[in-house]
């Protein structure tokens, strides 16, 4: 399994829910738009990203890829506490590292993202985001809410 407490995959996973809420995009949305390379880069050197706002390197990404607004406000339709975009970074990571090697990182971002997981990590009316990680990454390999 991938190591633990991954910093460039927590960045790089907060990063595109920050796009996602500010585009209201489905972040799988954001990971297309990006593309594979892009999501490599940002991994590679979020270490250097992390110095400035997230706001800052949010817009750059958006204004380079010209990523556009959607209609997907899962924050907006929230009926509760709204999870920061850190803590839901945290739980991309935590799911990417639990389920992938160290050397599939890029694999594990393009899969979780691309699959059924993603809407339901993203749905806050549900207490499903906050369960602990053994269970979520339970039911991603389950390929269901178990």
């Amino acid at each position: 399994m991938a190591a633990k407490n991954n910093n460039a995959l927590f960045y790089t996973c907060s990063l595109i829910e920050y796009i996602g809420r500010t585009k209201k995009e489905t972040r799988c949305k954001i990971v297309e738009d990006l593309g594979k390379d892009t999501i490599q880069r940002i991994y590679n050197y979020s270490d250097v990203f992390h110095c400035e706002p997230i706001e800052k390197v949010a817009m750059e990404f958006i204004e380079e890829y010209r990523i556009q607004d959607g209609n997907y406000d899962n924050v907006g339709s929230c009926r509760y506490k709204v999870p920061d975009y850190w803590d839901i970074g945290e739980v991309y990571e935590r799911l990417i590292e639990d389920c992938y090697t160290d050397n599939e990182i890029m694999k594990g971002i393009w899969e979780v993202y691309h699959s059924w997981i993603d809407a339901v990590i993203s749905d806050y009316n549900t207490d499903f985001y906050y369960q602990s990680r053994d269970y979520i990454a339970a039911c991603y390999k389950e390929g269901e809410v178990l």
